[in-house]
């Protein structure tokens, strides 16, 4: 570990896991060609909770699938693998990017807060039907991990103060969807992903006492947009493009900054998209954190790919990637009694 992780582990060294548990029980939902809680609009409060699964044959996980695919009256289930459930134990064939998340440069990984067989995210407008759903007991399942994320009233912003969900792909554009993030038939995939996408959650915690003694402006280089009004710096709206070719040496939008690390605005890095969401995490009094969540139909083009673009980006002496992990959403079940899950059994 550098100098610089331990001097950031000694400034979040109180902030503590706020809004993370060891796992109650999980959920319930009902199926779909595709799931939900993928291109859906993202809900308010969302809840991830990993499972190690015990049940030692198929029918055994065929019967947590069916229970994981009941309906959650007011909650959003869905449901993905981990590289973990395709040791053997089940003769299923794995998707093939599918492996566990490695660590990233600035990423101090707590293995319990890393990875699991099953991941279940439960979106809702409010946290209590999602602690309903998630303390169901489902035979087969043991919990590995939990963290819950919310969206602060009005426009949504991270504990930073910033806008979140700015430059991110237009998730009703079906078209587009259909490009980067499902997985389609004739992939080099298994047959029966197609339907599914790749799902990279990454738990976070902020050094916010560290940042909030930055003036804005410097918080502003940061990023590489306005606090205020969200819009690339040189821009007057959000959604304007920023002008890099203009700006080759950095004096407008800095060389590190976020924005321009993570999308350099180039014809290959249009192929690097993702869908992302992002939510806040911990109790507002010391203890923040950020849960940070992207779909797409390849996680090496996609997430992999601008995570090494963005290795010594200013932003990294901020943040401390400390849990999550790389997981497969599973395609949604046909109707007529199917199940999620049912076509990677086969």
């Amino acid at each position: 570990m550098t100098v610089g992780r331990r001097a950031f582990l000694a400034a979040v060294g109180a902030f503590g896991l706020a809004g993370c548990a060891p796992t109650a029980e999980p959920p319930r939902r009902a199926a779909g060609p595709r799931q939900p809680g993928v291109v859906t609009p993202a809900p308010p409060r969302i809840e991830l909770a990993a499972f190690d699964v015990t049940a030692r044959d198929r029918e055994g996980l065929a019967a947590i699938l069916r229970a994981l695919s009941e309906p959650a009256p007011g909650v959003t289930l869905t449901v993905a693998v981990g590289a973990s459930l395709f040791d053997g134990r089940f003769g299923i064939e794995r998707p093939r990017l599918l492996t566990p998340m490695p660590p990233f440069r600035s990423d101090v990984l707590d293995p319990e807060w890393c990875h699991g067989d099953l991941l279940v995210q439960a979106g809702a407008a409010t946290a209590e039907p999602i602690e309903r759903a998630l303390g169901a007991k489902i035979p087969g399942l043991v919990p590995r991990w939990r963290q819950a994320g919310f969206h602060p009233d009005g426009p949504v912003r991270n504990l930073f103060g910033f806008r979140e969900g700015a430059g991110n792909p237009d998730a009703s554009d079906t078209a587009l969807m259909d490009r980067l993030v499902w997985v389609q038939p004739g992939d080099d995939e298994p047959a029966w992903c197609a339907g599914g996408t790749y799902q990279v959650v990454r738990l976070i915690r902020l050094a916010t006492p560290t940042w909030n003694s930055k003036p804005v402006p410097d918080q502003e280089r940061v990023f590489g947009r306005a606090k205020e009004s969200g819009a690339p710096l040189g821009r007057q709206r959000e959604q304007e493009i920023p002008d890099y070719a203009g700006d080759p040496r950095g004096e407008v939008i800095a060389l590190d900054a976020h924005i321009r690390r993570a999308n350099p605005r180039t014809p290959e890095s249009e192929a690097h998209r993702i869908l992302r969401r992002g939510y806040s995490s911990g109790d507002g009094e010391g203890r923040a954190g950020h849960l940070f969540i992207c779909f797409q139909r390849d996680v090496e083009r996609g997430f992999a790919t601008i995570q090494k673009r963005l290795a010594g980006e200013s932003l990294e002496r901020y943040i401390l990637p400390f849990g999550g992990g790389y997981y497969f959403v599973l395609p949604g079940g046909t109707g007529g009694g199917d199940h999620i899950g049912k076509t990677m059994l086969g």
